[in-house]
C-alpha cells in the first residue's frame, strides 16, 4: 500500500572554454581567500536539470494545486472497502496514483531545498507539500484499518479475482501489519502528527546545513579557505598534520557551542521512535524499525558480534597508521590523510566519469549507456556552493531522471567512488521503476546499499588492473580499508549506538547531552583501540550524523557492503548466468523481500559469513599495506 505520499532522499559536459577550479569549487576574493559561491552564480552545465519533474517553479505550482484539490477524492470509498473487489482496486488505483502526483511534487520541492537551504522561497515550498502530505495521510488513514477489517476469507475471495493480481503481494503486506494497527481513530490521530513527526529532524537539519557559520582555515599552500560541511573531508584529507587539527578544532568548536541544542533534537528524535513504536504494539523501536524490511533482529545482533569479533583487525590498521605517519598519539583527525600520496590520482569532473563508466562495462551495454549521458549530461548538482546540502546522495522517481547531487572536489579520490557509488543508486532507481508497477518500483534501502557499494567494488576492481606502480596500488588499498573500514566497522558502531541510545530511552533514562556523548566514547575507544587519543570534542561527532534521524538505517550500509563484496565477486569471476542474476536484482524493485532478492542474486544476509569475509578480507588487505609501506 502507499497510503502516504512518499518523501525520499533517499543519493560532471562538454565545454568550449575550460573553468579553473577555483571557479568551479569557490570564488576567489582579495588576500586569495577561497569563499563558496552562491547558487545564482554556479554555471547551468554544472547544475541539475529538473525539468523531468517540472519545467519550472510556476508548473509546480499548478500540479500542487490540482494535487491538492484531489485529495477529495479519497472520502468516496470511506466504509466500502469491503462491499466488493471492484471497490478495493478503485481505492488502491486512486490511491497509488495520487502517490505517484505526490512523489514528483515532494521530490522537486525537496531538490530545491538542497540546492540552497538559505532560500526561503524552497523553504516554503517544501513546507506547504509536507502539509498537504500531511493531510492526505489523515484522508487516507482509514485504507489499511478497513483492509484489515476485512474477514480473511472475504478478503481472499476477493483476491482470487483477477482485477486484483497485481495488487496481492501489496495486500499480503499489509495483512502483517494487522497486530500494529490501531483503530480508524487511533490511525487518523497518528496520521495527524506527520509534520509535528518531523520537527526534530528538521530543527537539526536547519542548525546544521543553514545556521552554522565556521570561520576561515589556511590549508598546505598557505591559503584561508572557508571551513564548512563539503570542504571539511578535504581538509582531513590534507597530508600538513596542523591543518587537519585547525580545520577539525574549529569545525567541532561549533558543535560544541551548540552541543545542548543539537543532544536535544537527537534526544527528541529518538523519543519519536520509541513513542511509535509503543503506539504501534512492537517489541521496541528496533523491532518495529525492521518489521517493514521483514528482516529479523538476528541479522542486525550478527552484524554488530561479527564486527565485534574482528575489531583487532581494525585496531592494527590503526597501529599501521600510527607507524607509517609517525604520529606518537593517534587521534580522530588523522583517520582520512592517504598513507600514500594522492595528488597523482586528481580526477577532473569529466576524468571521473570516464574512469566510472569503464569500470562498470561488466554491467553490460546498457547500464553504461544510459548511465554516461545522465552523468555527462544533467542529473547531477556537481559542486558545493553556499547553503547547499551537505554531502551526496541520489533521489529516484517513478516518472523523472534519478538525480544525484555532489559536492565534488577534484582533488579528492574518495568522490570518485562516491560518484559511483550514488550512480549505482540512480541505476537501482532507472532499472526499478522501468520492470515494475509503481508499487513496487520503490526498493528499499537495505538492497540500495548493495547496488551503490557494488559499483564501487567494480571501480576498485578497474583502477587496480589499470595502475601497476606500487605507489598507486597503496593508494588503492589505502581507499579500499578505509571503504570497509567506514562503511562496515564505522557503520556497525552507528548500529550499535542507535540500539544503545534507543534501548535507555525505552527503559526510561533520560538522553541528556552527557548520556548521549558517554555512550558514544565508550564505543570510539572500543571500535578504534588503544592507539586513539580522544580530544575533548571528539565524543560530540554523535550530534552531527543525520542519518541518526532515521532510526535504525546506518546498518544498512554495513550489511549492503558485506553482500556488495561477495555479489561483485560472483559478477566478476562469473558468466551470463550471474550478471543475470545481478540486473534481476535491480529490476527487482520490492516485488519482494530484500532478503529474498538478495538470495535470488546468490548471496544469503541472514548468515554470518558475507560480513565475516568482508572483514577477513580487510585483515588480508591490512597485511599487503603493511608490506607495501
Amino acid at each position: 500500500m502507499t497510503t502516504s505520499v512518499k518523501r525520499k532522499a533517499t543519493t560532471k559536459k562538454t565545454s568550449a572554454k575550460r573553468t579553473t577550479t577555483a571557479a568551479r569549487n569557490g570564488r576567489a576574493g582579495r588576500g586569495g581567500v577561497e569563499r563558496l559561491p552562491a547558487r545564482s552564480d554556479v554555471p547551468a552545465r554544472d547544475r541539475w536539470n529538473l525539468e523531468s519533474l517540472f519545467p519550472d517553479d510556476d508548473a509546480w505550482e499548478t500540479a500542487f494545486k490540482k494535487w491538492e484539490k484531489q485529495m477529495v477524492g479519497f472520502d468516496r470509498f470511506r466504509g466500502k472497502l469491503g462491499k466488493s473487489a471492484a471497490e478495493l482496486l478503485a481505492c488502491l488505483k486512486f490511491d497509488a496514483e495520487y502517490d505517484r502526483a505526490g512523489e514528483r511534487l515532494g521530490t522537486y520541492a525537496h531538490l530545491k531545498t538542497t540546492e540552497d537551504s538559505t532560500d526561503s522561497r524552497y523553504q516554503r515550498m517544501h513546507g506547504r507539500f509536507m502539509s498537504v502530505a500531511s493531510r492526505a495521510a489523515q484522508a487516507s488513514s482509514y485504507i489499511r484499518p478497513e483492509i484489515l477489517a476485512i474477514p480473511a476469507k472475504q478478503l481472499e475471495k476477493f483476491l482470487a479475482e483477477k482485477s486484483l493480481a497485481p495488487w496481492r503481494l501489496a495486500i499480503d503486506r499489509l495483512v502483517r501489519y494487522r497486530p500494529h494497527t490501531l483503530s480508524m481513530e487511533e490511525e487518523r490521530l497518528l496520521a495527524m502528527q506527520t509534520e509535528m513527526s518531523q520537527t526534530a529532524d528538521h530543527a537539526f537539519h536547519q542548525l546544521h546545513d543553514s545556521d552554522m557559520r565556521f570561520p576561515l582555515v589556511r590549508d598546505e599552500k598557505g591559503r584561508q579557505v572557508e571551513l564548512g560541511h563539503g570542504t571539511f573531508s578535504r581538509f582531513l584529507h590534507s597530508p600538513d598534520r596542523n591543518v587537519r587539527r585547525e580545520a577539525y578544532e574549529k569545525y567541532y568548536e561549533r558543535f560544541a557551542q551548540n552541543k545542548h541544542t543539537l543532544a536535544a533534537t537527537l534526544s527528541g528524535s529518538i523519543q519519536k521512535d520509541v513513542y511509535y513504536a509503543r503506539a504501534r504494539r512492537y517489541e521496541g523501536a528496533l523491532a518495529g524499525a525492521l518489521f517493514q524490511d521483514n528482516v529479523p533482529p538476528s541479522v542486525y545482533d550478527n552484524l554488530i558480534s561479527t564486527v565485534s569479533d574482528h575489531l583487532p583487525a581494525l585496531h592494527r590498521y590503526y597501529e599501521l597508521r600510527s607507524r607509517v605517519l609517525k604520529i606518537k598519539k593517534f587521534h580522530l583527525y588523522d583517520h582520512y590523510v592517504p598513507l600514500a600520496p594522492e595528488t597523482k590520482m586528481r580526477h577532473t569532473w569529466d576524468e571521473a566519469v570516464d574512469v566510472v563508466i569503464e569500470s562498470l562495462r561488466p554491467l553490460g551495454s546498457e547500464y553504461v549507456e544510459v548511465l554516461g549521458k545522465g552523468l555527462r549530461g544533467r542529473w547531477c548538482d556537481r559542486y558545493p556552493n553556499q547553503g547547499k546540502c551537505s554531502g551526496a546522495f541520489s533521489c529516484g522517481s517513478f516518472e523523472a531522471d534519478p538525480f544525484i547531487l555532489m559536492n565534488y572536489q577534484p582533488e579528492v579520490l574518495d568522490h570518485v567512488f562516491t560518484l559511483a557509488h550514488e550512480a549505482g543508486h540512480s541505476m537501482h532507481s532507472f532499472y526499478s521503476a522501468r520492470h515494475q508497477p509503481y508499487q513496487y518500483y520503490n526498493y528499499t534501502i537495505f538492497v540500495a546499499e548493495v547496488a551503490s557499494t557494488f559499483n564501487e567494488q567494480l571501480l576498485m576492481r578497474h583502477m587496480l588492473d589499470k595502475l601497476k606502480r606500487p605507489a598507486d596500488r597503496a593508494v588503492l588499498i589505502n581507499r579500499e580499508l578505509d571503504g570497509i573500514r567506514g562503511t562496515i566497522y564505522r557503520q556497525t558502531m552507528f548500529a550499535e549506538f542507535e540500539k544503545i541510545t534507543h534501548a535507555l530511552a525505552e527503559s526510561g533514562e533520560p538522553l541528556t547531552l552527557d548520556a548521549l556523548t558517554e555512550t558514544y566514547r565508550k564505543l570510539l575507544v572500543k571500535y578504534l583501540g588503544p592507539s586513539l587519543v580522544l580530544d575533548d570534542n571528539s565524543p560530540l561527532e554523535c550530534l552531527r550524523i543525520p542519518h541518526f534521524y532515521r532510526g535504525f538505517y546506518v546498518y544498512k550500509y554495513a550489511t549492503g557492503l558485506s553482500a556488495a563484496i561477495a555479489l561483485s565477486d560472483r559478477v566478476s569471476n562469473g558468466g551470463k548466468k550471474e550478471l543475470g542474476d545481478y540486473l534481476s536484482f535491480l529490476q527487482g524493485g520490492c516485488s519482494k523481500y530484500p532478503l529474498e532478492l538478495l538470495k535470488d542474486a546468490g548471496v544469503d544476509m541472514e548468515q554470518p559469513e558475507p560480513v565475516a569475509a568482508a572483514l577477513k578480507r580487510f585483515d588480508v588487505l591490512v597485511s599487503e599495506m603493511d608490506g607495501l609501506l
